[in-house]
């Protein structure tokens, strides 16, 4: 008797990179599941987990307040919702894909983590993948600069509230259009002032982000006559890899890029036969906080001159070794309360369109997939909402675009700044702007698109998009990088990626040099940063130098200005927490660029850079490599460290910071150590298929045990990538492993 289901190749090429090859789509689907889950099961059970608030049944008390975040915004109650209003193709597609991760639960086999954990996974559900997606994306941007102006406001004044937001390099760069410079990002006092008035007169009396470059140039600026695009998005290096490496193929698309373990397509980076995409996060503004004024110890909340009850709910989150942990859940028109307490009188509810609002971006993955152009490409997304992305793509006939794939809620410019009033009506979401307003742009002139997190568009009088972008720093840096390539190739790209140039450092160097008085235990200090290059070399102690003067610089501003206390209010504990010294570090170089002496506490530049350099001199200084070591640290080995080190890896060292292309970023409360990073590198040769590379930071394989757990590192650590295969002769020609599979009924079955 014939075995049930359609034949699907299933192959991994010597980088251990699975290419699947189906005759339907429902059966790659299938297909897929079961290869992420071979990779990447306990990973995506731990984003589950983590998205749906149920991490501490694994993780223990370390887990509880990420879990009571979760709890409150309900995410497992909003993918659940979304999951019911996706068209029937889509649910499809998450049915198969789940099949396929079940199937391969089913076999039995189990990643070592479950071993550790003493645990069986869950059987995997269609609404999981809009969970995890979620998840990756939890409250990127806005709303941790809003909190962080709120506790920051009692302690700096309303006078310089407006200038803690990202360094803006003097003058800002924007996305669109391509390449121009606006001056300093301000605000206006009427902006400031409901958020002021709100927080001030209202709240408690003791109330007082990730990155990514990406780059696309068009026929006539390269050497192949074909478009280039490139890129690479930063995040936390958390083990496993957020992306996996994949290649699925089938009668209606064939696609390769990289997929994240629990999601079924290609959100954010890979190319068809047609058409490449890519996106970095545009830092547009999609969540909003509110000051809610309650009444009757809680019960209550004030809107318009009304008062209107809030909505109560309990949650419970398990915990390991030790108690349950109860969860109040208190939400009002607005949405949950998720810092400060209601009985008090006054909290901040979150409204976020990552919850707040039915979202249909996995509506996109298919349509995606089977674009033959930019311009359908664009048109595939017009339900994407989940999350805030630049969106680059170009295609085999030559153009070349950006869109800002999101969408954002119409409501005053004000709401940008602070948390807002919420009593008055006057700070409501209104609709949202529309898709054909949104900045877009194909074939813009010059040939040239650079988005690297800086300014997406100018301001517009009509839609507020955006109050905190990144520094446009690197933005900057690609641009010169460009502008000096008459006619680009892969290898041009590839060569900006690995660019270490700093720009706030050479700015800090700079201001050291006619630097008067210097303590003599600085002095040798002082002498190695003028002669740095400004490079973020890893072989240099000049960058090693500057990192030491830049965190000490860092500190002494947090406990000058008294924001090394804004941490401890009641508004800054919601997990993860706002930290003072690593928001900071952000906007120092703004207020030193400026001769800005207002948080100094009656001191001069000069006088904290004579601290800062004394301070910084008692630093061991060594290569920055050895400094700057990432380690890459499974989530599990601080709750189980007997097995940390089967778990954890350390890279091979690696240049770069913060503000550099090859951007490898640490933290001001952790030190020198690379905390972040390059999750992925690619260069897409549009039309050129076979001429395009890749690489993750570790591996194909979440697991520890694998030959390919960390087979990409040494690489990825140098800038280098590896061929991205597309060629299906050439994949079988160069496969590592081949095996043929049939799926049906939820089992797998091997083809002899």
């Amino acid at each position: 008797m014939s075995k049930p289901g359609a034949i699907v190749e299933m192959l991994r090429d010597e980088w251990g990179i699975p290419h699947i090859k189906a005759r339907g789509r429902q059966d790659a689907f299938t297909a897929l599941g079961y290869a992420h889950a071979e990779d990447r099961l306990w990973q995506m059970e731990a984003l589950l987990r983590r998205g749906t608030g149920r991490y501490a049944e694994w993780l223990g008390q370390a887990a509880v307040g990420g879990d009571v975040v979760a709890r409150r915004l309900d995410t497992a109650g909003a993918s659940q919702r979304d999951y019911a209003a996706l068209n029937s193709e889509t649910r499809a597609m998450l049915e198969a894909y789940a099949a396929g991760v079940n199937a391969f639960i089913g076999i039995g086999h189990r990643p070592v983590e479950y071993g550790i954990l003493n645990a069986e996974p869950d059987a995997w559900q269609p609404w999981h993948s809009i969970a995890v997606m979620r998840q990756i994306g939890f409250l990127m941007g806005s709303v941790w600069w809003k909190l962080w102006r709120a506790v920051a406001l009692p302690i700096v004044g309303v006078a310089n509230v407006a200038k803690l937001r990202f360094d803006d390099g003097g003058n800002e760069l924007l996305c669109l259009p391509p390449g121009v410079e606006t001056g300093a990002f301000t605000a206006e006092l009427r902006e400031l002032k409901p958020g002021i008035e709100a927080l001030l007169g209202t709240a408690a009396p003791d109330v007082s982000d990730g990155g990514s470059n990406n780059w696309i140039l068009a026929p006539d600026r390269t050497e192949t006559g074909r478009p280039l695009l490139a890129g690479d998005p930063h995040r936390v290096l958390e083990m496993p890899n957020m992306y996996a490496q994949v290649h699925l193929a089938c009668d209606e698309f064939d696609v390769i890029g990289l997929t994240v373990p629990g999601v079924p397509g290609f959100p954010h980076f890979g190319h068809s036969e047609s058409v490449a995409w890519s996106v970095t996060h545009a830092f547009v503004d999609i969540h909003d906080l509110y000051v809610e004024c309650f009444g009757d110890g809680g019960a209550t909340v004030l809107f318009r001159d009304t008062w209107e009850p809030v909505r109560r709910r309990r949650e419970t989150i398990g915990v390991r070794g030790g108690a349950d942990v109860a969860v109040e859940v208190v939400e009002t028109r607005h949405g949950p309360v998720i810092a400060g307490d209601p009985a008090s009188g006054s909290a901040l509810a979150l409204r976020s369109m990552q919850f707040a609002e039915t979202d249909l971006s996995f509506n996109c993955m298919i349509p995606m997939m089977r674009a033959e152009n930019v311009a359908a490409l664009y048109e595939a997304t017009r339900d994407w909402g989940m999350m805030d992305h630049n969106l680059v793509a170009g295609d085999v006939a030559g153009n070349v675009g950006y869109r800002v794939r999101a969408k954002v809620p119409r409501r005053p410019r004000s709401n940008g700044w602070l948390p807002v009033p919420g009593w008055t009506g006057a700070h409501e979401w209104d609709g949202m702007v529309p898709w054909e307003s949104m900045p877009s742009a194909i074939n813009p002139p010059g040939g040239v698109i650079v988005t690297a997190n800086n300014r997406v568009t100018r301001d517009d009088d009509d839609e507020y998009l955006s109050t905190d972008a990144m520094p446009p720093h690197r933005a900057r840096r690609i641009w010169r990088r460009l502008a000096m390539l008459a006619k680009a190739n892969v290898d041009d790209m590839a060569a900006i990626h690995r660019d270490v140039e700093t720009i706030p450092g050479q700015e800090l160097r700079d201001r050291l040099r006619g630097l008067a008085g210097i303590e003599s235990v600085a002095i040798a200090l002082h002498r190695l940063i003028m002669e740095w290059d400004g490079r973020m070399d890893r072989d240099s102690e000049g960058a090693s130098a500057y990192i030491a003067v830049r965190l000490a610089l860092t500190r002494l501003v947090a406990l000058r200005s008294g924001l090394c206390a804004a941490g401890d209010a009641p508004y800054a504990q919601a997990a993860p927490g706002v930290i003072p010294e690593n928001q900071l570090w952000w906007i120092v170089p703004s207020l030193l660029r400026a001769d800005d002496t207002s948080l100094l506490s009656g001191a001069s530049w000069d006088d904290v850079l004579r601290m800062a350099l004394r301070d910084a001199a008692n630093t061991k200084l060594e290569t920055w490599g050895r400094l700057h070591l990432p380690r890459f640290k499974h989530a599990l080995s601080a709750a189980f460290p007997k097995q940390a080190a089967a778990l954890d890896r350390f890279s091979a060292e690696v240049g770069g910071d913060n503000d550099t292309v090859f951007a490898t970023g640490c933290l001001a409360s952790v030190g020198t150590r690379a905390v972040s990073g390059s999750l992925c590198r690619y260069v897409f040769d549009v039309g050129a298929w076979d001429n395009c590379r890749w690489i993750v930071f570790h591996g194909a394989s979440g697991d520890p045990d694998s030959s390919w757990y960390l087979n990409q590192n040494a690489r990825w650590a140098t800038g280098d990538m590896v061929p991205m295969l597309y060629d299906w002769n050439q994949v079988a020609a160069g496969a590592t492993a081949q095996r043929r599979r049939r799926f049906s009924d939820g089992r797998v079955y091997p083809d002899e």
